[in-house]
């Protein structure tokens, strides 16, 4: 069986929210039922509203009731349109073709990346503006079909966590600049282990399937990686939030003792 034939027709929400445009999933009688799911979708899709400009709750109105299911064994292209249950006149729009027994979305508005993009920009508090740009154009190149390129960028955005964090313990007293630039990234990773998010230290081996990625995967193989690989990045990029947000909570919260304890202090010398 070859790669292409061994892939299963993705759920619904899946098709329509992660997978690019012209990916082809083939088919057969048994599998069918795979493809009317998409078609005739009646669940709910909690996504990005790009009108709305916040997230919502899509469904398809009015169903369809018609239901044609021997449409599925020949040729023919199907849209899928879903609105926003806060304003009906927002909505989501998604094209497919099936085509000698194999299913592919052609077509789909707002696009991959536009919906995908709203979730990302609160990293910008924790990316540099060149990283956070990098972490972008990897959401939109995959959301195109290009699987290397944005392992390219994702990979680029590792590394900068790690030469953050290596230039923050490279001023401690016993650092040894030459095993550290002799060493490999899993051992960076565990020199500069205090300094970096835990999942980051556990799942060193993320480095190594983005490398992987460049050099040896295909760009169908990467395509199917990068949800997994993005969601890494992602959980990374949430400790560092989590720590940064921590750390304005403390700062806040001691000026705010400190202004309590002076205006105590005053009031009772007054006394």
């Amino acid at each position: 069986m070859t790669e292409q034939q061994a892939v299963t027709v993705p759920s619904p929400v899946e098709f329509f929210l992660n997978v690019p445009l012209y990916e082809i999933f083939p088919y057969d009688g048994d599998s069918a039922p795979l493809v009317w799911n998409v078609e005739y979708f009646e669940g709910t899709l909690d996504s990005y509203c790009h009108e709305c400009g916040a997230h919502s709750i899509f469904d398809r109105t009015p169903k369809d009731k018609h239901y044609d299911l021997k449409k599925s064994t020949y040729d023919h292209v199907f849209a899928v349109e879903l609105t926003c249950t806060r304003n009906r006149k927002h909505t989501l729009f998604f094209l497919f073709k099936a085509w000698k027994k194999t299913v592919q979305k052609v077509g789909q508005y707002p696009s991959i990346a536009d919906l995908n993009l709203f979730d990302v920009k609160t990293y910008s508090a924790v990316l540099p503006k060149e990283q956070f740009r990098e972490f972008t154009r990897a959401i939109g190149l995959s959301a195109h079909g290009i699987g290397v390129g944005s392992f390219v960028y994702l990979r680029r955005i590792f590394e900068s966590l790690i030469a953050e964090a290596y230039a923050l313990e490279r001023a401690a007293e016993n650092w040894d600049e030459a095993q550290y630039q002799q060493s490999r990234m899993s051992e960076k990773i565990e020199i500069l282990k205090a300094r970096l998010p835990d999942f980051l230290v556990h799942n060193r081996g993320l480095y190594g399937i983005l490398s992987k990625g460049i050099h040896e995967l295909t760009e169908n193989e990467c395509l199917k990686a990068f949800p997994i690989v993005k969601v890494g990045i992602e959980i990374i990029l949430d400790a560092k939030l989590e720590q940064l947000q921590r750390t304005r909570k403390q700062r806040e919260a001691e000026k705010a003792i400190q202004a309590l304890a002076s205006s105590v202090s005053n009031n009772g010398s007054q006394t």
